[in-house]
C-alpha cells in the first residue's frame, strides 16, 4: 500500500507541475501574440497615416464687403421694431445696436 501512495503522489506531482508549465507557456505565448498584435497594430496605423494624402489647408474665406449705410439703418429699424414688440428687452437691444454700428 506505501508504494501504491507514493505512486499516486508522485504522477499528482508530475501532473501538477505539468499543468503549472503548460498554463505558465501558455500565458507567455499570448503575451507574446498580444504584443506583437499591438506592434501590427501601431504599425499600419502609422502606415495609413504616412500615405493618406496631405491636403493644403482651404483658403480663407472671402472678406465680405462692409455693409453700406442703408443697410445698417435697415438694421436698426428692424431692431428698433422689434424691441417695441416686447422681442427684445433694453439690454439685448443695445448689444445688438452696438454689434450693428460697430461692424
Amino acid at each position: 500500500m506505501p508504494g501504491l501512495i507514493r505512486g499516486v503522489a508522485r504522477t499528482a506531482v508530475v501532473a501538477g507541475t505539468a499543468t503549472a508549465v503548460s498554463n505558465r507557456v501558455s500565458r507567455r505565448q499570448a503575451g507574446r501574440w498580444a504584443d506583437q498584435q499591438q506592434q501590427d497594430y501601431e504599425h499600419q496605423q502609422y502606415v495609413e497615416q504616412q500615405s493618406a494624402p496631405q491636403y493644403a489647408p482651404p483658403p480663407p474665406a472671402p472678406v465680405a464687403a462692409a455693409p453700406d449705410m442703408t443697410d445698417k439703418l435697415a438694421q436698426l429699424q428692424q431692431l428698433g421694431e422689434l424691441k417695441s414688440a416686447g422681442v427684445l428687452t433694453e439690454l439685448e437691444f443695445e448689444q445688438q445696436k452696438a454689434r450693428i454700428l460697430g461692424s
